[in-house]
């Protein structure tokens, strides 16, 4: 099986720019920039990134803003800030070399058993696994594994499995083919079967129940939260705040808070900021899902009687880091306005 997937593997694998070197830096980048996004939109973003930051001295001498900046729209920045400080680790601990050892890797911020597994075995051709989701599903059907592979002692059983079957062969290939694989073709819904490599070794196609594999049954609390947004404006100029430790880490946003009346916004905000506001009008509701939460932002648009700090026009705004979520209220108050 090991080999039919490295073969097929070779001769389809997709063309990225992550995969034309292999040099632990970049794959490093590449891995953390396709944590919870797609390969499509990650490519843009990585060749930007890679132009300004070719080298790791490069992205730990820069400043986080400009991080930011380059990251803006791929959202999940905490991986920008952690790439980040990691950066200027492996330049003061490795003298700017990425660490070889994988129990090195993984004590890197930011990253975990399945990025240091594709970085140590795609760069250094180690025999390690990279166990993410593709990995989990692709196994359960290989083997008939009935059990919740959301859950953390099935995870384990299939990394035992991977580490044992990877011994002997091209890990970066096998790796890599693993990705591709559950990527094109061994798909969650509708696997393509008539054109699978591995078919012929699949106990779930065997037993017909590869449209039934894997089960995974994930236990995810989401959390709904209210907001009165307020789009603030003096003449020309947009009152953005930058914010401070948590979801939104150092992006700047508009302020908001969780009210329910626009009037008490005005209160609100003159209690803080020590300012008068007046209220224009009602923008439009603007929704934004993150991972484990939704935002309901409730936009209208208020004018200050006079300057304060924080002011910026649009050509200012485009050179800061503005959260997706926030990127969205300017956006859509600029349509309204248009």
């Amino acid at each position: 099986m090991q080999q039919q997937l490295i073969n097929w593997y070779n001769k389809n694998k997709r063309d990225f720019p992550w995969r034309k070197h292999e040099d632990a830096y970049a794959i490093w980048i590449s891995e953390i920039m396709l944590q919870q996004t797609t390969t499509e939109a990650v490519i843009p973003y990585y060749n930007r990134f890679m132009k300004r930051f070719p080298h790791v001295e490069d992205l730990a001498e820069a400043s986080l803003e400009e991080v930011y900046k380059l990251w803006e729209g791929l959202g999940y920045y905490r991986r920008a800030k952690h790439l980040h400080e990691t950066a200027q680790m492996i330049v003061q601990k490795y003298q700017g070399k990425f660490p070889i050892e994988y129990r090195d890797v993984l004590s890197l911020k930011g990253i975990g058993p399945y990025t240091a597994g594709a970085i140590c075995s795609i760069a250094y051709h180690q025999e390690v696994p990279a166990i993410d989701g593709n990995v989990l599903r692709i196994i359960a059907r290989q083997y008939l594994i009935k059990d919740n592979i959301a859950l953390p002692i099935t995870q384990k059983k299939i990394t035992e499995i991977v580490s044992k079957l990877i011994q002997g062969y091209d890990a970066s290939s096998f790796n890599q083919g693993l990705m591709d694989l559950g990527a094109t073709i061994c798909r969650p819904k509708n696997p393509k079967c008539d054109i699978c490599p591995i078919q012929a070794s699949c106990l779930a196609y065997q037993n017909q129940q590869q449209m039934v594999l894997p089960i995974l049954i994930k236990n995810i609390k989401h959390q709904e939260l209210n907001y009165m947004t307020g789009i603030i404006t003096y003449k020309d100029q947009f009152l953005l705040i930058q914010n401070p430790s948590g979801l939104l880490e150092n992006l700047y946003g508009f302020i908001q808070y969780e009210i329910e009346s626009p009037y008490s916004f005005i209160e609100l905000f003159k209690e803080n900021y020590h300012s008068d506001l007046s209220i224009v009008s009602y923008i439009q509701d603007v929704k934004h899902v993150f991972t484990h939460r939704k935002w309901h932002m409730h936009v209208y648009h208020f004018v200050l009687d006079k300057p304060i700090n924080n002011l910026y026009t649009l050509e200012q705004i485009q050179q800061l880091p503005l959260s997706t979520a926030h990127l969205k209220v300017l956006k859509t108050y600029l349509k309204e306005k248009s």
